[in-house]
């Protein structure tokens, strides 16, 4: 029992504290009065580190005596006297046994029992009441301990908790429970609620037997099951301890699946609750230290119940593939193997609604990228996300990899291609492709996507540049040269660089700027010069990475299912013909253009002059000589300026990307849940339309290390001699490294 129990038991003791009892028992002194053989009894201060008690009236203590109280008795407690009992039922004699020095005892008058002095009441205290017995307290008198340490004082009120009658680590002979199981949880949980270790002689499926671990220990428990049932009941009970109990922080019943179920609630309701968070509760809770590795074991037993192990994942993907192509009708999911073993290679999947709105509302436009997973068995996973017309992300498809490598990324590019030539009669009549420069990736955008428009992106760009050239200037001279809308902008900032480093500049011009600079890209960037999908994604696609396979692609269904619905709500509720971007910077450039000079030359042709100089504009092509209007689909501010001169709707030249209708057109489409899979087994029987693939075992692939060159960790010099803390890996057992940075096959 935990070092704050007070009981009221079987035999009449009150215990407070560790070591510190306050005992009514049998074979002691004799204890006596008047007519009744059960005491009204108050306590007002009591000086013990361990125990405080609140406001009175919130800790009263009322057990009700069928006999009758006579209110006249005086009651006189004095330390080694004896008072006799006169009722004959309670020939036993009682002994007052007062706890430590420097512990105040008084008797309270208004039927309460009040302990206080700034201490607080551990959540632990319990109260123990016989139930053959009823007692009622009363008000009593006066009554004070004839010793110097003990006064009668009236305390402060300072805290208020109520006291909770349970019996939960109780034990007696004739106890029964439902199974062998349940009465050893109830053995181990009252083992670490007492503070003592118990040692199991036998244990099968009719009888369980244990003691104290303690040598010499008399505690012993036996248990047998009931015939023809599975209750098991006590049989034979020594209860008393002479070991004093274990010394140390841990406890050895305190299990991996005893952390799992006392910390199952928790992780129910935080699966986000951390180890570190999981120690710290059952310390304070159960007063014992385990060890973080425990905690963490624990966690990941309850986690693997509630979302499945990554075993599992793996050989239900056949299933869940079936599963999204039946609730979303239209969509693609497949997933394939190794043949010589079947151990995972690849998943590819893009609902219908993602691919619908794409193709009917989005920008022609689309980025590449990937994430490594975090999970037991790591892999990558790869995404094309497209662009809304309001400039948010819009993921189109996902695949999941062993591993990154060229074939891998062929493999994916290949699924999209079949994926967008399946409705190639929406398809935007030349696509630009976002990605970095590996090379997987430009020989399959090469390859499927011939007539693409492929750059690269910036921040990949940026970040090499960097590493080589560590200056900031020069990074930032780099952008500013990328955002360049003329070449004559573009090769002002190239000289700026030059002068700064010849290197630099060299760098720079070995790769085309086609690829990536604004000012000789031929496609439409629409002004986005990065894909970093992930970066925008990480704030929930970091957790899902953890995750099993399916476990991930769920949460990353149900982000998508719940993008799709507040979108497409938010959007009903737009009163103008623009989305909300794209209405700002038509405002904006509606404002400059009132400063500016019209000259027209014909029906299409307009010579707009400003304090900025003089630009032509076509209205027949859309195409403005700074070639703003071309590169971002809306009108520049020279284009509205020669818009409004001819009294048109500025509006009506914009891309159809842009307008409110085209983007409720984008999230038009559901993304419908998926069952349990519990039921997937039964609804896949009940479909007619389901394929055999169902049948296919998918096993977990072989962990394989991530490709480049490890990296390594700089010493610096003030660390060099030093005694270095030894970490040990939870995911392949060695030394040296964390899990999160484990890259081992498995």
């Amino acid at each position: 029992m935990a070092n704050h129990d007070l009981i009221l038991g079987q035999n009449h003791h009150l215990a407070l504290g560790q070591n510190q009892q306050l005992m009514l028992g049998h074979n002691h002194h004799n204890l006596g009065h008047g007519r009744t053989h059960l005491h009204d009894l108050g306590m007002e201060q009591v000086h013990d580190p361990k125990l405080g008690l609140g406001h009175p009236h919130d800790h009263e203590l009322s057990l009700e005596q069928a006999h009758d109280h006579d209110e006249n008795d005086g009651h006189h407690y004095e330390r080694g006297n004896e008072l006799d009992m006169d009722d004959k039922n309670h020939r036993d004699s009682h002994q007052l046994s007062i706890p430590a020095l420097n512990h105040e005892f008084a008797l309270a008058v208004s039927n309460e029992l009040a302990v206080s002095d700034n201490q607080e009441l551990d959540d632990n205290l319990e109260l123990a009441m016989d139930q053959s017995q009823e007692m009622e307290i009363e008000p009593a008198e006066d009554i004070t301990v004839q010793e110097p340490d003990y006064v009668v004082t009236t305390p402060p009120v300072l805290q208020a908790r109520t006291l909770a009658v349970s019996a939960n680590h109780e034990l007696h002979v004739g106890q029964e429970f439902p199974d062998v199981k349940s009465c050893r949880r109830a053995l181990r949980e009252t083992a670490i609620a007492l503070h003592f270790e118990m040692q199991t002689i036998k244990s099968d499926k009719t009888r369980f037997t244990a003691k104290c671990a303690t040598e010499g220990c008399p505690w012993r428990i036996h248990a047998a099951k009931l015939p023809g049932i599975p209750t098991f009941t006590i049989r034979t009970l020594h209860e008393s301890h002479t070991c004093g109990g274990i010394a140390h922080l841990g406890h050895q019943q305190a299990s991996v699946q005893w952390v799992a179920n006392s910390v199952e609630q928790c992780l129910r309701e935080n699966p986000n609750y951390k180890p570190k968070e999981i120690l710290e509760e059952i310390h304070r809770v159960h007063g014992i230290t385990l060890s973080y590795k425990q905690a963490w074991r624990g966690k990941e037993r309850i986690m693997a119940a509630m979302r499945g192990s990554f075993e599992e994942g793996y050989r239900l993907l056949p299933q869940y593939c079936e599963q999204v192509k039946r609730t979303n009708p239209g969509s693609i999911a497949s997933v394939s193997g190794n043949p010589t073993d079947n151990c995972f290679q690849r998943f590819f999947i893009s609902f219908r609604a993602s691919i619908y709105g794409f193709l009917n509302g989005c920008r022609p436009l689309l980025g590449l990228d990937r994430t490594y997973l975090k999970s037991k068995y790591l892999g990558t996973l790869l995404l094309a996300t497209g662009f809304d017309g309001d400039g948010a992300l819009f993921p189109l498809a996902f695949g999941v990899v062993d591993e990154e490598s060229d074939e891998n990324w062929m493999w994916f590019l290949s699924e999209l291609h079949n994926l967008l030539e399946v409705n190639a009669e929406n398809m935007p009549p030349r696509l630009t492709i976002l990605s970095d420069r590996q090379k997987g990736i430009v020989d399959g955008v090469e390859a499927k996507f011939p007539t693409a428009f492929h750059g690269f992106c910036m921040r990949y760009l940026s970040e090499n540049f960097r590493k080589e050239f560590n200056n900031t200037m020069l990074v930032n001279l780099l952008w500013e040269a990328a955002h360049a809308l003329t070449v004559i902008e573009f090769e002002a900032k190239i000289l700026e660089i030059e002068e700064v480093s010849q290197d630099a500049a060299y760098w720079i011009r070995r790769i085309p700027p086609r690829l990536w600079a604004t000012a000789y890209f031929e496609g439409t960037r629409f002004g986005h010069l990065t894909a970093n999908i992930v970066e925008s994604l990480n704030s929930w696609l970091l957790e899902a990475s953890g995750l099993p396979i399916i476990q991930m692609m769920e949460c990353i269904r149900r982000q998508l299912m719940t993008w799709f619905n507040e979108r497409r709500e938010t959007s009903m509720q737009w009163t103008s013909i623009l989305v909300p971007t794209a209405e700002r910077r038509v405002a904006e450039a509606i404002d400059r253009a009132c400063t500016y000079q019209v000259l027209r030359a014909n029906e299409a042709e307009f010579e707009v002059i400003s304090h900025e100089g003089t630009n032509v504009v076509d209205i027949r092509n859309r195409c403005c000589i700074c070639r703003g209007w071309q590169l971002y689909g809306l009108p520049c501010a020279h284009a509205v300026a020669a818009l409004l001169s001819c009294r048109q709707n500025v509006h009506r030249f914009t891309e159809s990307c842009f307008t409110v209708a085209t983007y409720r057109k984008t999230y038009s489409q559901t993304i419908h849940p998926i069952p349990d899979k519990s039921l997937w087994k039964e609804l896949s029987e009940g479909d007619p339309n389901a394929s055999k693939t169902v049948d296919i075992v998918i096993n977990p692939p072989k962990s394989l290390r991530p490709p480049g060159r490890p990296r390594k960790k700089r010493v610096r010099a003030e660390d060099r001699g030093q005694a270095k803390r030894v970490v040990h890996c939870s995911r392949c057992n060695q030394t040296g490294h964390f899990r999160t940075t484990c890259s081992a096959p498995i």
